[in-house]
């Protein structure tokens, strides 16, 4: 039963936020701890890392799927429960990836991974959307990312060591004790945010419906897909980084993890200076100014790359615009939940699912023209960043009413 936040408890709320951070950063986990194994994975079951990729494919592919199916089930039977199944699920295929015996049953393995952790993605932003007033959301959102960002940093590191000192199979060991220790977790700490609705209906052709319903919104397509465009951004480096800095700049599994790791902290430092900002400036009109910033940005990792681009350039390029997606993560999943209240788990799952859509197919493109050029990889990032910054300046020019209402 939904419990009464009318009388704000800081420290529980800060108790509350950890465990959600966790639960959220254990997806972006279960893809960084994996990406310093992709050679010893290419060489157990003698294929390319590029062939590797497709296990990443088919985890964002999940992750999507997933989070549409929790969507309407946390709105029908309430947060914790789903969850805590979503983790179960998750526990079960990180056992299945450790006794993967080849490719397909790791690319299989990984999709089942992805389902389960898609529960916690989707509880952890329902959840600051249920018990948060608007104008605070995004700012809760941004110590998530705080959380959240730590995985990437942590992750590799944590893979590369467990791959030295053992095998890439015990990656997923560890992700499986990592589930149960989030189970109790959650099970301890974490309260029940919103009372199960039963008018919630399961059926397929209701829940496409209310998803079409919530897509069609103009505030939720405008910042989802403009949000989902800078993830699939950061997913074409997250897919591109072991091939470009292992292969092109010749770094071992370990320094890989650190650099990999140096990188994820600029988005970190982004989202938790744009909790700063916006305490000064809007949440749309810190979005937009960080966009036209960003689009700079990758037009000069376009013009490195076509001229060969050295390591020093090539890193601090990659560290600016991670550092500047660190604000436009929260900030757009903020914007596009804003219309929503009651309906805050399905536009919750569809904005993360979009988000790992546009992650998948920009994961499958640099997978399919991975190589040795960066060039790939940067007009990826400069294609999705240049139409991120578009879909906010239409909105800004055509729709002025709703401008009011997300900048008061």
């Amino acid at each position: 039963m939904q419990e009464d936040y009318g009388v704000r408890d800081k420290k529980r709320e800060k108790i509350i936020l950890l465990v959600l951070g966790t639960l959220i950063a254990l997806g972006p986990f279960s893809i960084d701890m994996y990406l310093p194994g992709f050679e010893s994975i290419a060489e157990e079951f003698s294929i390319t890392k590029a062939q590797v990729g497709f296990s990443l494919t088919s985890y964002f592919i999940g992750i999507a799927l997933g989070q549409l199916a929790y969507g309407p089930i946390m709105d029908r039977y309430g947060r914790k429960r789903p969850l805590l199944i979503g983790l179960v699920i998750y526990a079960i295929a990180a056992m299945s990836c450790f006794y993967s015996p080849n490719l397909t049953w790791l690319i299989i393995s990984r999709f089942f991974l992805a389902v389960g952790a898609s529960a916690g993605m989707v509880a952890s932003k329902a959840v600051v959307r249920d018990i948060f007033p608007s104008e605070e959301v995004a700012r809760a959102i941004s110590f998530l990312m705080l959380i959240m960002g730590g995985a990437p940093i942590i992750a590799p590191t944590v893979g590369g060591m467990v791959i030295a000192y053992f095998s890439w199979h015990s990656i997923f060991l560890v992700l499986a004790v990592l589930a149960g220790l989030m189970f109790f977790s959650v099970l301890k700490f974490l309260p029940e945010s919103v009372a199960p609705d039963e008018s919630v209906k399961l059926e397929l052709k209701n829940m496409t419906s209310k998803y079409w319903g919530i897509f069609r919104n103009k505030i939720f397509l405008t910042f989802s897909l403009a949000g989902s465009l800078t993830i699939g951004a950061m997913f074409a480096y997250i897919s591109n980084a072991p091939v470009l800095f292992m292969d092109r700049f010749n770094m071992s599994e370990t320094h890989f993890g650190w650099l990999f790791g140096l990188n994820a902290a600029g988005l970190i430092a982004g989202s938790q200076l744009n909790r700063l900002v916006l305490k000064r400036y809007t949440t749309f009109r810190v979005t937009v100014v960080i966009s036209v910033i960003l689009v700079g940005l990758s037009m000069l990792f376009v013009l490195n790359s076509f001229f060969g681009g050295n390591f020093y350039t090539t890193t601090l390029l990659l560290f600016l615009i991670l550092f500047l997606l660190g604000f436009q993560n929260p900030n757009t999943t903020a914007l596009s939940l804003y219309p929503f209240e009651r309906k805050a788990g399905r536009a919750s799952a569809l904005v993360g699912s979009l988000k790992m859509i546009l992650g998948a197919v920009a994961s499958f493109i640099i997978s399919k023209f991975t190589g040795i050029s960066m060039l790939p990889l940067a007009l990826t990032i400069l294609v999705c960043l240049s139409l991120s910054s578009l879909l906010l300046f239409r909105f800004q020019a055509k729709e002025k009413r709703s401008m009011v209402l997300i900048t008061r």
